[in-house]
Formats: C-alpha cells, structure tokens, sequence
C-alpha cells in the first residue's frame, strides 16, 4: 500500500476520523508504555498508574507524572500538524485520542475526544477544589529540587489526593466521550489509526465498529500490529514522516481535480 492511495482516500472521503495512541506521541519525547524501553518496563502498572494505587499512595503517581510529562517540554509533532490540517481542510472530522498530552489541541485540531481524559485539570478528591495542571506541574518541579520533599503536590485544604482528569487502570472511561467516539465511529467512510498497537480495550473496538459501518480503515504505525490483517490499508514507519507526505500528495490530487473542472 502507498501514501498515494491513502491520499486518494482521505481525499474522497466526506467523514474521516483519526484514532490516535502513544506512538504519535512518541516523536514529540513521551514515551511510550509498552514495548521495548516501554514505561511499564521501569514502572509498575498497578501502582502508579491504577486508581487502587493512587489511594494508596499518591506519591508513586507525582513521581511517575513527572517524568512522563512534567520533565518533557513536549511540543506537537509533524504528525499532530498534519492531522489538525487534515481537520482544516473538512476531511477530518474528529480525532479520538488515548493521549492525555493535549498535543493535538496544540497543534491547532478543534474536535478531540480524549478517551483518557487529559492533563488539563487536577482535582482534589478530599474537598472538590480544581486546580489548573501547570499550577500543579511548577509546584512539583520547584519541590522535586528539593532534597527529601514529597513530590505528592498538597491541596490547601490539607490533602495529598490531588488527582489529574486522567482514566487510571480500574476506572471507567468517561462515558460522553465514549459515545461520542462510537457515533464518529458508525458514521465515518474513513477511519485512520495513528500510532496505536490496539491492544487496550474497549477503546481498540472502535475501528472494527467503523469496518461493520461500511468504513475503510487505515493505520499508519512504527510497527506492525495484530490487527494490520483487517485495515485496507497500512503503512509502516514513523507518522511525522508519513502524515506530511499524505497531506502533501492529497492536496496536490485535489488541485489536479479542481484544475480539471475549470
């Protein structure tokens, strides 16, 4: 398969959704989770990131958050710019991220539906109070200076369980964003999948609603998944170097079109 006939497709499609996982992050310096060098190699799973650890002790979370997040000044990738000009353009639609970065937002995409929830805001769970992320993140990076300090950041009202908007293992996903991926899922002609190995549930199901739908399903990854068998198309390699190369070739496919009508 080709980025010509990706291209082509996105190009004849009316509404296109994009399915973003870790590996489009990646190229902007988050790591990624699984694989090799993956974070859960260093961490354990069960006790940084699910809700039953947080309750336990919240400062496993801080420690692991600022290392994915707080000492990474991540900036969005060529890849995030060619899926918000995608969205520009009218062919995409939405873009379903697993990604809590907020890199998309960044990078200019409207319509995001961010499964995960994101790093936008911090609330305490003892007294409700709401905090911005970035108050929170220079809180930490001013006590992680500090030798001895507990990098857990405190609310003022006293409580070290100041949880991020983000889904931890054990949680439901939000339930408005769900609905909102399935219907952009059933309505779709083209469902691309960015970075993601589909291996984490339910969010993974989306593409094989789109297929049930009628939809041809794209997937551009660094590595070949378990599911590349059932996409119409799939292409391999790192997606701040494919996406570009798409839109460029779909924008020229379009003027030729426009210059044939006239």
């Amino acid at each position: 398969m080709s980025i010509e006939e990706v291209a082509k497709a996105l190009a004849k499609a009316r509404h296109a959704v994009v399915f973003t996982g870790a590996g489009v992050s990646a190229e902007s310096g988050i790591p990624t989770f699984r694989g090799a060098n993956g974070l859960w190699e260093k961490y354990d799973a069960e006790e940084v990131a699910s809700i039953q650890g947080f309750m336990r002790n919240p400062k496993a979370f801080w420690e692991f958050a600022e290392e994915l997040i707080i000492k990474s000044e991540a900036k969005p990738n060529p890849a995030h710019y060619a899926i918000a000009e995608l969205e520009r353009l009218g062919i995409v639609k939405a873009v379903i991220t697993q990604n809590i970065d907020m890199l998309h937002q960044k990078a200019g995409s409207k319509e995001v539906i961010e499964l995960h929830g994101s790093l936008s805001k911090v609330k305490c769970l003892s007294c409700g109070r709401e905090y911005d992320w970035e108050e929170i993140a220079s809180e930490i990076s001013k006590v992680s200076k500090m030798a001895g300090v507990s990098k857990a950041p405190q609310c003022e009202c006293g409580s070290y369980y100041l949880k991020p908007e983000i889904v931890f293992f054990g949680e439901a996903l939000p339930a408005d964003a769900m609905k909102k991926a399935i219907e952009h899922a059933s309505s779709c002609d083209v469902f691309m999948v960015v970075g993601s190995s589909l291996v984490v549930y339910p969010a993974a199901y989306l593409p094989f609603i789109a297929k049930d739908a009628g939809a041809k399903l794209v997937i551009i990854n660094a590595e070949p998944t378990h599911a590349d068998s059932h996409f119409d198309y799939v292409l391999h390699g790192k997606a701040g170097k494919i996406l570009p190369e798409v839109v460029k070739v779909l924008k020229d496919y379009r003027q030729v079109k426009d210059e044939k009508r006239t």
